[in-house]
């Protein structure tokens, strides 16, 4: 194995509303997601969360299979709708679990990697107007504010936000994700009021003490079809400008791209800015989380046979573009490349080149670390309950090579976090797609290490012996 920086953090990631179950027991009410996945047609054979993975009830087993495994860290979130339900009072039982979670990890030496939002806003707090709303980001200042509270003292990497690409986009303009809404401007909105909660927590979380502070992005590159062809440059800039640089300018630059202001000035996005928010959202960061899956080729003409990265294949439910003013752009299929099951291209190369990029192209980039990268396949059990998972496993070793290869080049990257630990509920595709290195039988909940978690399992032994070797000093002869 390619050697690592010492002090590389090896992890693996998931998501409260995925894993847990429990969904409505301990005082935990709605979130989106609950709600959500009771919309006819809105979650592939409808699935909900109820039940998910019951971490809720196996965290203690859960935790003793990421020590097998040798994780260095666990990268999990909190709950709002089970910590704050309905957003009123907080509720002592929700935030009970996730200190004995917190506990359990120190006690198996597992660095506590914790996101306070993960999709899952309280129901309630949509009705009031959700993410679409301003007051929805004091709301999570103070969700963060009694988190911190009863956490603060043994969590020291503090992540506010996961993909707020996701929480706006696909949840306000396309409607593929809660709440389901198809209104570009409410979109629009959402995307300035998830900077500025993530601006208002932050500057509250350092005041409390929080060590580090950061937010995961994910990110891709959007690369024109034709590259002389000036309509396919364009749709690349203006994905670009939608899925990266929305999210990147306003917190490491403090100032919303000039082009996308152009773009969305029809929806209003200067009219959710007031005085002192940019300089609010654009604090220091002390790490930027990237989730990268795929590339986007894109083109801005019709084709055949192109790629629906952000829809869902047999949904019945219709749903819109996540892209307002590129609603036109389509994503064909490169020659030469495989794809995963949830029809996203495999080319590693790319997670190389975004994060050389990020460093080349701002000034104020904090420490990288890669906090989701995964692929999801049609696992086959075997006959002797082994899971030979052959793509997952190349998929995550060819990206950890990428990985690597970025460093070589100057990225500052320091962790890698693979997606995802367990199985769980995909979101719109409810149990039917699984990215986990661990097998969940949904019927049984067993869970079964697969041939990849085994492969990353020695990747990290590999980099721990490299580590303790490099550290032995030699005897001085005498």
């Amino acid at each position: 194995m390619t050697d690592f920086p010492p002090g590389f953090l090896w992890g693996s990631a998931t998501a409260a509303a995925q894993i847990e179950g429990a969904a409505f027991e301990d005082g935990k009410e709605a979130s989106i997601w609950d709600a959500f996945a009771r919309v006819p047609g809105a979650v592939l054979n409808g699935d909900t969360l109820d039940v998910a993975d019951d971490h809720y009830h196996r965290m203690p087993e859960d935790v003793a299979l990421m020590k097998r495994l040798g994780l260095h860290a666990y990268r999990f979130s909190t709950s709002w709708s089970r910590i704050k339900p309905g957003d009123r009072e907080f509720n002592r039982r929700g935030l009970d679990f996730y200190s004995r979670l917190v506990d359990e990890l120190l006690a198996n030496d597992i660095v506590p990697w914790l996101t306070l939002y993960h999709w899952d806003l309280p129901q309630a707090v949509q009705e009031l107007g959700g993410w679409a709303a301003r007051d929805t980001a004091y709301r999570f200042r103070d969700y963060a504010e009694g988190v911190y509270a009863v956490l603060g003292d043994r969590v020291s990497r503090w992540t506010t936000f996961n993909e707020p690409f996701c929480s706006s986009w696909l949840g306000y303009a396309a409607g593929v994700h809660a709440p389901g809404v198809q209104d570009p401007r409410q979109a629009v909105a959402a995307v300035h009021h998830l900077h500025l909660a993530h601006g208002l927590a932050t500057k509250r979380l350092r005041e409390l003490g929080a060590e580090e502070v950061g937010i995961t992005l994910n990110l891709t590159n959007a690369i024109p079809r034709d590259p002389s062809d000036e309509a396919d440059l364009d749709a690349a800039r203006r994905i670009d400008g939608l899925n990266n640089r929305i999210f990147l300018d306003p917190l490491l630059r403090g100032e919303y791209p000039e082009d996308v202001r152009r773009d969305l000035a029809g929806y209003g996005i200067d009219d959710n800015v007031r005085d002192g928010d940019l300089e609010l959202i654009s604090q220091p960061l002390d790490f930027l989380g990237v989730n990268h899956y795929h590339d986007d080729q894109v083109s801005a003409h019709p084709l055949e046979h192109a790629l629906e990265t952000h829809l869902v294949q047999g949904s019945t439910r219709p749903v819109a573009s996540p892209f307002p003013t590129a609603e036109f752009v389509t994503f064909p299929q490169r020659d030469g490349l495989t794809l995963t099951a949830m029809e996203w291209e495999v080319n590693p190369i790319g997670l190389t080149t975004l994060l050389v990029r990020l460093g080349r192209e701002y000034d104020t980039l904090p420490a990288l670390y890669v906090t989701e990268n995964g692929a999801a396949y049609d696992d086959v059990v075997s006959e002797d309950g082994a899971i030979h998972d052959v793509e997952r496993t190349a998929y995550i070793r060819d990206h950890i090579d990428a990985v690597h290869a970025a460093i070589e080049q100057g990225a500052d990257v320091r962790g890698y976090f693979v997606w995802s630990l367990l199985d769980n509920f995909e979101w719109a595709w409810g149990y039917g797609k699984r990215f986990g290195i661990v097998r969940v039988d949904y019927d049984t909940l067993e869970r079964t290490p697969k041939d990849s978690a085994l492969a990353y399992a020695s990747i990290i032994a590999d980099h721990d012996a490299s580590t303790r070797a490099s550290t032995v000093v030699s005897p001085t002869a005498g």
